[in-house]
């Protein structure tokens, strides 16, 4: 019986994950290689799980800083400092519980009911989501695609913007795109914001994975930190998820200006009251020793996107440009359904994409491949469903 609940209206309108949906649906089948989700197939290394296993023996597992570990806010701080040239006071960082969890306070500190966050699309769900879940209004700005890749229309984003908006969700290199944003777009974004007295929330988490050599500074990816002051109206969100394989875990940051630090620690105490002290500690392990493991991930996703390109990219009618950044290929079939193209390879092909459409709308025709995977995987992915979608894309639109 079908009950009717007195529930939030912005809680009863939370999305189902087209990702998740697409899972299910192909979920135990035997021998079907999973290219679905936002992760790489290897397990987190050894000395940092090490870390967590002293942390544990030492019987650290009490409440512990609401904003964090101070030797980890510490270890953030010049982590940051090596790779971008700003890592300032730990004021600055407050450790959340993964990526989303920045996420969300972010979108707490600056919208509300009846407010706008406008948003590059298509995008990772999960940001438009939580925006909604607030009360506020996710704004798609469409991206372009060309045959050097997906671009920003800055136009389309200024056009979006109303009384009502409040913040730029802003996520470079982009999931699922791969867009990645140079420094004019920075530039250009930061202007747009200043003038309209809007907040950047930065999702920068694929930095590290750059793929156009021609954007790079000091081999990762341009970032709102190379264009801003320190007091700017911008909130970093960052997780250690995808560097250092560790999805799993649930721990990242979100950086603020230090004026901002009580105000955080207060929505950290009422949403999560921290992260677990010995995650923390391998935390610190994988800033302070990982270098060598991250420098791997991204040779080797740079591998997988060569062989997952060079397949793509002749099949007729498929839209496939290279990603400049992240470890994902977004490809276009012109006028196809990609949940249907998805459930096809599935069910023809043993292996599991993800469907454009719960990117937004604009990729309702676009399917979304995870290459941060085993090289021989994908070789025999790739022969599996280039038939699949070859034979799909010969037929009539």
């Amino acid at each position: 019986m079908d009950i009717a609940y007195p529930i939030r209206p912005e809680a009863a309108a939370a999305p189902e994950s087209g990702i998740v949906t697409l899972m299910e649906y192909g979920r135990g089948r035997e021998g079907l290689i999973p290219l679905w989700v936002g992760e790489g197939d290897l397990a987190t290394p050894a000395f940092i799980t090490e870390a967590a296993t002293r942390s544990l023996a030492a019987g650290e597992t009490f409440y512990t800083h609401q904003r964090g570990l101070p030797d980890l806010r510490e270890a953030i701080s010049a982590y940051m400092a090596r790779h971008y040239g700003r890592g300032g006071p730990i004021e600055r960082y407050t450790v959340t519980i993964g990526g989303m969890h920045a996420i969300q306070l972010a979108i707490r500190l600056v919208a509300g009911p009846g407010d706008a966050v406008i948003v590059p699309s298509p995008a990772w769900p999960n940001g438009p989501a939580a925006i909604g879940v607030v009360g506020a209004q996710a704004v798609e700005a469409p991206l372009c695609l060309s045959e050097s890749g997906w671009q920003l229309d800055l136009a389309r984003l200024a056009e979006a913007v109303t009384p009502h908006t409040r913040a730029l969700l802003v996520n470079t290199p982009a999931n699922p795109t791969g867009w990645t944003a140079s420094l004019d777009d920075l530039r250009a974004m930061r202007d747009l914001a200043r003038k309209h007295d809007l907040w950047i929330i930065a999702d920068e988490i694929y930095g590290r994975f750059l793929h156009d050599a021609s954007l790079g500074i000091d081999a990762r990816a341009p970032s709102f930190h190379d264009i801003a002051e320190d007091d700017e109206k911008i909130l970093y969100v960052q997780t250690l998820s995808k560097n250092w394989a560790m999805t799993g875990w649930r721990i990242g940051w979100i950086e603020a200006p230090a004026a901002l630090a009580q105000t955080i620690e207060n929505l950290v105490q009422y949403s999560t009251s921290g992260v677990p002290v010995f995650v923390q500690r391998a935390a610190i392990a994988a800033l302070n020793q990982g270098e060598g493991f991250v420098a791997h991930q991204i040779e080797r996703a740079r591998r997988g996107r060569r062989i997952v390109h060079d397949a793509l990219a002749r099949i007729p009618g498929l839209e496939a440009p290279p990603p400049a950044g992240a470890f994902y290929a977004y490809v276009r079939a012109p006028g196809r359904d990609g949940e249907a193209l998805a459930r096809a390879l599935v069910d023809e092909a043993n292996v599991g994409l993800a469907p454009g459409g719960a990117f937004g709308a604009a990729g309702a025709d676009c399917l979304r491949l995870c290459f941060a995977r085993n090289p021989a995987h994908l070789e025999t992915a790739m022969a599996r469903l280039v038939p699949v979608l070859e034979k799909a894309l010969a037929g009539p639109v």
